[in-house]
């Protein structure tokens, strides 16, 4: 049997045999009834690798079902403090526990650990994150120029293609590279499976379509139906490492900040809907947020840069009366 994504081989595991087989099972179930992405499983299986090893050296043995049973307070506490001095953002430990109360819920249901304390923890809350979303013109000129720091006219017509999916239809990179051959020439509407595995349809403006058909066609290599649609210089897929490092590039060349990144694109996909007059409801759909708290970001955005243009506009706010 195949191991699910994010197990180890349970002697590599910092955990004794019974632990470690819960571990396998939980992280199956995971992947087989809850159909979790294998970015999702290997996170998941990466902060439980984790917490086991901080047990290890916190309890002074391997930690056994029994030991997690007698956790307290003080245990997750002391392991919420490591991680922190350790340079873990909250975002990351806000899923870490998410993780680990998922694994307790799973093991309390079958019957093999109950321990409240674990049940109950909570990250500390979390920074209020505002997006950072491009103006419309560096969005532009960021897809424009994309293709400039390609040695050879497909991989160019590659990279601008990509960055034109992200911005014109407000994908994650992971929604984009994840799109097989059979898509694409691209109609009106194209389905995409985000995150969860939730399905949402998203239109296609002209120019989208009309770059990914570029890139087609002087792309050199051979790409089949069920393949996938973007491929890397050799054939194979295309890694979201190399969109990414494109783009560092792409904001030293021009003068973009740090914060210009793949993501922000998307932001500013959102952001300029919302500018141009789109509804937040619709917003919501198009990006495939759970929750429309998410979608509700971009108004502050969008409140920021009228106040801006206010000041820089207003008479009386340029005298400061």
């Amino acid at each position: 049997m195949t191991p699910p994504a994010g197990a180890a081989a349970p002697a590599l595991l910092p955990a004794a045999p019974d632990l470690a087989a819960a571990m396998g099972d939980w992280l199956r179930y995971l992947t087989t009834e809850r159909r979790g992405s294998a970015h999702t499983i290997e996170a998941y299986g990466r902060d439980l690798r984790q917490f086991l090893a901080f047990l290890a050296e916190h309890l002074g043995a391997l930690p056994d079902l029994a030991a997690l049973a007698q956790l307290g307070p003080r245990d997750f506490r002391a392991y919420q403090a490591r991680r922190r001095t350790g340079g873990q953002g909250a975002s990351s430990a806000a899923r870490g526990l998410s993780s680990l109360r998922g694994f307790f819920r799973y093991l309390d249901r079958k019957g093999l650990v109950h321990n409240a304390t674990a049940l109950a923890t909570r990250a500390p809350k979390r920074p209020h994150g505002v997006p950072r979303p491009l103006t419309q013109a560096a969005a532009l000129n960021t897809i424009e120029e994309a293709g400039a720091l390609a040695d050879e006219a497909w991989i160019a017509a590659r990279d601008e293609a990509v960055l034109t999916l992200l911005y014109g239809c407000g994908l994650r990179i992971a929604e984009a590279l994840s799109l097989r051959r059979a898509a694409a020439p691209l109609r009106d509407m194209l389905r995409i499976v985000g995150k969860g595995n939730k399905e949402r349809v998203v239109p296609v403006l002209p120019q989208v379509a009309a770059r990914i058909e570029a890139y087609l066609r002087l792309c050199p290599h051979a790409l089949p139906k069920d393949g996938p649609l973007f491929i890397g210089e050799k054939g194979g897929p295309l890694s979201p490492r190399v969109v990414q490092r494109n783009l560092e590039r792409l904001r030293g060349a021009l003068g973009l900040p740090d914060d210009a990144t793949p993501h922000a694109l998307r932001h500013s996909f959102a952001t300029h809907l919302l500018g141009a007059g789109g509804d937040l409801r619709t917003i919501q759909e198009l990006l495939g947020h759970a929750s429309l708290t998410t979608t509700q970001r971009y108004t502050e955005v969008d409140t920021a840069r009228l106040l801006a243009a206010y000041e820089d506009a207003h008479p009386r706010a340029r005298r400061g009366e």
